[in-house]
């Protein structure tokens, strides 16, 4: 008899609610199973995940890993995870064969799991203060206020625009493919 984690037919058809999502990414070792996935193509066994989500938690490499760490992890995902995975439609688990394979939700997630660095610039902060700071140029230039009508509307305008599209084509350079899957590996390089 197949202990395969039943689904309906139907979950891999349906889009995955936002809250369906959050629920399921909310656990770290949901979020390092898939990063698994994205790395590697085809199934993959439950032992390599379970010892991959034990690396990443006790910040060591693979080999590091005691066995006593990798059952832990394996144990978990095994009887929680994987098949509250699977019954979303995020992965297809066998729990018979200890097999687990991406869907087609498992590439849409890729934008929940992006990350923001400690070190990473505040960008909402920034943006905010700049639309603070021209709201009160708008102002000031609105009430009249000299020296700043000294300066032309449509030169401030200008500048106001010229900065929030820097800003904001910076903002994309930077961030374009900051994942938990470069940053984990970011975070992984040894420091020189």
């Amino acid at each position: 008899m197949s202990k395969q984690v039943e689904r309906s037919d139907s979950a891999a058809d349906d889009d995955l609610s936002k809250g369906e999502i959050f629920d399921v990414l909310q656990n770290e070792r949901r979020r390092y199973t898939l990063q698994y996935l994205r790395e590697h193509d085809g199934p993959v066994q439950l032992g390599d995940i379970a010892s991959h989500v034990a690396a990443q938690e006790y910040d060591c490499p693979n080999t590091a890993v005691t066995s006593a760490q990798r059952k832990r992890v394996y144990t978990t995902l095994q009887q929680s995870h994987l098949p509250r995975m699977h019954e979303a439609g995020i992965i297809d688990y066998d729990d018979e064969n200890g097999t687990i394979s991406k869907t087609a939700h498992t590439e849409e997630l890729t934008v929940y799991l992006e990350i923001v660095p400690g070190s990473e610039f505040p960008w909402r902060e920034y943006y905010l203060s700049l639309g603070a700071v021209s709201l009160a140029i708008v102002t000031i230039l609105w009430v009249g206020v000299y020296p700043f009508t000294a300066i032309p509307p449509l030169v401030w305008a200008t500048l106001i625009a010229v900065v929030l599209s820097i800003s904001a084509g910076y903002h994309t350079y930077a961030g374009r493919e900051m994942t938990l899957t470069e940053y984990v590996a970011q975070e992984a390089e040894p420091d020189d």
